[in-house]
């Protein structure tokens, strides 16, 4: 829990490496956030702001999300349609204002930045972190906030290999998401690329950093730094 007003100033953000809402695989991180979310509200009821701009603001991901949060932890759960309809971005300024957390589902990482950017998402994203609201989110929601990230959108249009890309830059270094999954396709990329080092998170785990700095894995999966060498590459499980 957040010891004191002062707290809520801190900088925070989860990056959870994959898993499902819906049957629940990322419970203990979703209680992880729910208790920051209560702290952060204090003695009002917190709210949690849903964007599901990576998935094209898919409805049954956002009732997953209110499933858990509202159903579990009774959190008020709300979404920002970004993508479909005509989108009122001084109602969802609003609903910015009132988070206590906001979750990014997974989907289309660079489709989910150009909308931001285009649409003039990404100034209220940026706003709510520099106050001390919680960002957070899985796959997509996850790589977005590092400087890079390493990402399946081109497969997602027809493409046939995974991608290093930029990210928004508000943490230092490299992800990839659902590392389970990657683990030889990443591991061969990041070898033959420019990186030095990179974060390597599996399904139902998370990293927490507070004000940029890696504070704690998790959630049951497992997480790695991994480390570039002349001699191929090195992991430290976090």
């Amino acid at each position: 829990m957040l010891r004191n007003s002062e707290d809520k100033k801190l900088k925070r953000i989860i990056a959870i490496g994959g898993g499902e809402l819906k049957s629940k695989t990322t419970l203990k991180i979703d209680e992880r956030i729910a208790a920051i979310a209560k702290a952060h509200a204090g003695d009002r009821r917190a709210y949690g702001l849903f964007l599901g701009t990576a998935s094209h603001d898919s409805l049954p991901y956002f009732n997953s999300f209110r499933k858990i949060y509202t159903s579990v932890y009774d959190i008020k759960a709300d979404l920002a349609l970004t993508v479909y309809g005509e989108m009122n971005l001084e109602h969802i300024a609003e609903k910015f204002q009132k988070a206590d957390f906001i979750y990014v589902g997974g989907g289309d990482t660079v489709f989910m930045l150009n909308t931001w950017k285009e649409k003039g998402i990404l100034p209220l994203i940026l706003s709510a972190y520099e106050r001390g609201v919680l960002l957070t989110g899985v796959s997509a929601g996850a790589i977005c906030w590092f400087e890079d990230m390493y990402t399946d959108s081109d497969l997602l249009h027809g493409g046939t290999e995974y991608r290093f890309e930029k990210g928004l830059g508000l943490l230092r270094g490299l992800m990839t998401p659902h590392y389970n999954e990657r683990i030889a396709d990443f591991d061969e990329n990041f070898r033959r690329s420019a990186f030095a080092s990179a974060y390597a998170v599996e399904d139902n785990a998370a990293l927490e950093f507070i004000d940029g700095k890696l504070t704690q894995k998790l959630g049951d999966g497992m997480a790695y730094k991994l480390i570039r060498t002349d001699c191929g590459v090195e992991k430290e499980k976090l």
